[in-house]
């Protein structure tokens, strides 16, 4: 899709959201308090989002059990922090850093690792039967958590923020968390790496030709069942990645985090379309923002706020907002 034919309108959502939200929060610093914490929400659940919109928009799979890597992200990051309490406890940016880059980057190699045998063991044998899918993923999930109870136990641990991630930054009477801000940017890379790697690479061109047509693609001698795995892989440890971040966003996990998070997740891909990654960031900004806002505005109405959202996009637009053309 070109520029000249490329559809805004869907833009246009996130900033008339959040003008609509501005007198009736009351004040200023509290809108943007508010603003600033429902984009870190956003940013951090489409980093989830993500990569199972990128398993359904290639594969057509179902995965209702994205959230164990959700899950097992989060409780990797906490025995790797564990051991860096010289690096987390110092109040020192740079430092914090050093210590969340490889809790990360093992979270996402372990997720990874583990999208790889899921694939192979439950997901393959039911392709193109979505009720399987849904039925046995949903089974591996409740597998998964479990055999996370047996290394981690079943309760509940703390994820503290390292030192200098905590508390806020004063703009004006506003205080915006520093973690906030540090998942704003997390986010922002996330989908930038991904429209890159979808828009100017080789490996970018056959995932989005794939979509449109697996038969040509496969006839011009590509080898698309390969592709799936490693689309399948990459979207398990990008779940990872989001586990480590909504973990630290929560300050705690537990092995039902993952399950707790999909129904989020799920309203933010049909929002978005389906398979379309800047779908998905939109309605995981879209779904970010309605939480918060509501939360502050009408607590009671606040878990409704998000379904109720979603049903006035589909409304509007009954594929999402960026539908998939051959869907």
């Amino acid at each position: 899709m070109t520029s000249s034919t490329f559809d805004w309108k869907p833009l246009a959502l996130v900033p008339v959201l959040a003008l609509i939200a501005l007198p009736l929060t009351g004040s200023a610093s509290t809108w943007l308090t508010l603003t600033v914490a429902g984009l870190a929400m956003g940013m951090i659940v489409f980093i989830i989002a993500s990569g199972l919109t990128l398993v359904f928009g290639l594969m057509d799979v179902l995965n209702f059990g994205h959230g164990v890597f959700i899950a097992l992200g989060a409780f990797v990051a906490t025995s790797v922090l564990a051991g860096m309490g010289a690096y987390t406890g110092a109040d020192n940016l740079w430092l914090n850093l050093m210590a969340l880059l490889p809790a990360m980057l093992v979270a996402m190699a372990v997720a990874g690792a583990l999208g790889l045998v899921f694939e192979r063991l439950i997901v393959r044998p039911v392709y193109g039967q979505h009720l399987k899918q849904i039925l046995i993923t949903m089974g591996g999930m409740i597998i998964g958590e479990e055999l996370i109870k047996v290394v981690w136990g079943p309760e509940q641990i703390p994820l503290p923020l390292p030192e200098a991630l905590r508390g806020s930054l004063l703009f004006g009477e506003a205080a915006v968390e520093k973690y906030r801000l540090l998942a704003v940017l997390v986010g922002a890379l996330v989908f930038a790496a991904m429209v890159w790697v979808l828009n100017r690479t080789k490996v970018g061109l056959l995932v989005r030709a794939g979509v449109q047509d697996r038969e040509m693609v496969e006839s011009l001698g590509y080898r698309i069942s390969r592709l799936f795995v490693g689309v399948f892989v990459v979207g398990s440890a990008l779940a990872g990645l989001g586990g480590v971040m909504w973990g630290l966003y929560q300050q705690t996990v537990i092995p039902q985090m993952g399950a707790q998070v999909n129904v989020l997740i799920f309203i933010v891909i049909i929002i978005g379309g389906l398979g379309s990654t800047t779908g998905a960031l939109i309605g995981a900004l879209l779904v970010g923002l309605m939480a918060n806002y509501t939360g502050f505005l009408a607590p009671k109405v606040a878990l409704f706020s998000n379904i109720a959202l979603m049903v006035a996009i589909l409304l509007w637009r009954p594929r999402g907002v960026y539908p998939v053309t051959s869907r």
